[in-house]
C-alpha cells in the first residue's frame, strides 16, 4: 500500500498557550502581521485577548462573513499589500481560517486572481509568508488540513483549494478562546469534527497514519461534547474538543472526506444552512447509505467511540448497525439540549432546490473516495428521505 501523509503544523496547545505567541512571530520574522478576524469576534473583543501577547506592530481586517467568498480573499490580499504586512495571523472558526489560507496562496504564488490557484496540488512551492491559524471554534479543523472552502457566490458554488502548501506555520489551541462559544454552535462544529473522523477512517483513501488520528479524534468527541454542555466553561473539557478538531482536520487533510460532506457542500451553497448544521442532518442517512460496503468499517466505531463493553455484548453482525444507533442518540441528544437541527426536513426550500442540490453534490470532489458510487439518483433518495431524516 503506498499513501502519502503531510502534517507540517506547530501546535502550541493548553492554557496559556498564547503565552508563545510573539516567541513564534520573532521566530519566522514577522514584524508586522495582518491579523483576520470577523466582526462578530472583533466585537466580542477576542483582538483584545491577543494584544495581550503581542507587542508588534499590526494591521486588522475584520469583516469576514460567515460564508466568505472569493472576492473577500481577493480584498483581503490586496490590504495586505497595502499595509505591507510581513505575515497572516488568522483568528476565527472555519470562514476565516479557510478565507486566510486563500488569502496566503495568492500571495504566495503571486496571483491577482484565485482563479489560478483553484484546484488540487497543481501549485508549487511559492515565496514564504509566515501564516499562524487560532480557531476558536472546535470543528473544522481547518488549523490542521490543507483544504480550504470559499464560495463563488456568483456560480453558486463552494470552491476548493487543495495543496500541501496551505497548512499553517503555527496554530494555538487554547480554550479560552472556545470556553464562551454558544452551546449550539459547539455542538454543531463538533459534529463537523466527527464527520471528519468518521468519514476520513471510512473513505477509499484511508491510511494508517489518518485512521490513528481519526479514531483519537471520534474518541475525544463522543466522549466529551455531552458534559461540555453540561459544564461550558471546563477548560479541560473544550480543550479536549480542540485537540479532536485538529486530530480529525489532519486525518481528513490526508485522507479526504465522502459523501456527507459532498451533498453538505451543496446544501450549504444552495440553502445557506450552517456547514455543521448540514453535517448534523445527513451523517445518519449517509452511513445507512454507505452500510452496505462499510459494514466492517462501521462495525469497529463501536470500539473507537469507547462504548467497550456494549461493542462485547453486540453480535458481529449487529455491531454496525449499533455503532449507527450509537451516534443518531448522540445527534438526538444534543437536539435535546441545544436545539441541535438533526432532520433534513427542517431545510427550507430543499424541496424545490433538490434537484439542484442533487447536481451540485455529484460534481463535488468528496464523492471520489466515497467507498460506495452514488448516483444522481441516489443523492435525491438521501435527500428525499429514504435512508431517514
Amino acid at each position: 500500500m503506498y499513501f502519502e501523509f503531510t502534517n507540517k503544523t506547530k501546535i502550541c496547545a493548553g492554557k496559556g498557550s498564547l503565552d508563545q505567541l510573539e516567541f513564534e512571530c520573532l521566530q519566522h520574522n514577522m514584524k508586522h502581521p495582518l491579523i483576520l478576524t470577523d466582526d462578530v469576534l472583533y466585537k466580542l473583543n477576542y483582538i483584545d485577548i491577543l494584544k495581550k501577547h503581542l507587542t508588534l506592530e499590526y494591521s486588522l481586517f475584520t469583516h469576514i462573513p460567515v460564508d466568505s467568498s472569493i472576492h473577500v480573499v481577493e480584498e483581503i490580499k490586496e490590504f495586505y499589500v497595502t499595509e505591507k504586512c510581513d505575515g497572516i495571523i488568522a483568528l476565527g472558526g472555519g470562514s476565516v481560517l479557510d478565507t486566510a489560507k486563500g488569502v496566503f496562496l495568492m500571495l504566495s504564488q503571486e496571483c491577482d486572481s484565485i482563479d489560478e490557484i483553484l484546484g488540487f496540488e497543481s501549485l508549487k512551492k511559492g515565496i514564504y509568508i509566515p501564516f499562524f491559524a487560532i480557531p476558536t471554534t472546535s470543528g473544522t479543523g481547518s488549523e490542521a488540513t490543507c483544504v480550504a472552502v470559499v464560495s463563488d457566490p456568483e456560480r453558486k458554488v463552494k470552491l476548493e483549494i487543495i495543496s500541501q502548501s496551505i497548512q499553517s506555520d503555527v496554530a494555538f489551541l487554547d480554550p479560552v478562546f472556545t470556553e464562551n462559544l454558544p452551546l449550539k454552535t459547539t455542538a454543531s462544529t463538533s459534529i463537523d469534527a466527527l464527520v471528519h473522523a468518521i468519514e476520513a477512517y471510512s473513505c477509499s483513501a484511508k491510511n494508517p497514519l489518518s485512521d490513528s488520528y481519526a479514531i483519537t479524534a471520534m474518541n475525544l468527541i463522543y466522549n466529551n461534547l455531552l458534559s461540555v454542555v453540561d459544564k461550558p466553561k471546563d477548560k479541560d473539557l473544550r480543550m479536549n474538543l480542540a485537540l479532536a478538531s485538529y486530530l480529525a482536520g489532519a486525518s481528513f487533510s490526508n485522507s479526504m472526506v465522502g459523501i456527507v460532506h459532498a451533498i453538505g457542500h451543496a446544501l450549504g451553497a444552495v440553502c445557506h444552512i450552517a456547514h455543521g448544521d448540514a453535517m448534523s442532518m445527513l451523517l445518519i442517512p449517509c452511513m445507512k447509505y454507505n452500510l452496505s460496503v462499510n459494514e466492517e468499517l462501521y462495525s469497529d466505531l463501536l470500539l473507537y467511540l469507547g462504548e467497550k463493553e456494549l461493542y462485547a455484548s453486540t453480535p458481529k453482525k449487529e455491531l454496525a448497525n449499533k455503532s449507527i444507533e450509537v451516534i443518531s442518540k448522540l445527534l438526538s441528544d444534543l437536539h435535546e439540549k441545544v436545539d441541535l437541527p438533526i432532520s433534513l426536513e427542517s431545510v427550507q426550500k430543499l424541496k424545490e432546490n433538490i434537484e439542484e442540490v442533487a447536481n451540485k453534490a455529484l460534481n463535488d470532489g468528496a464523492l471520489i473516495v466515497n467507498n460506495k458510487y452514488a448516483s444522481y439518483e441516489d443523492i435525491l433518495d438521501i435527500l428525499g428521505g429514504k435512508y431517514g431524516y
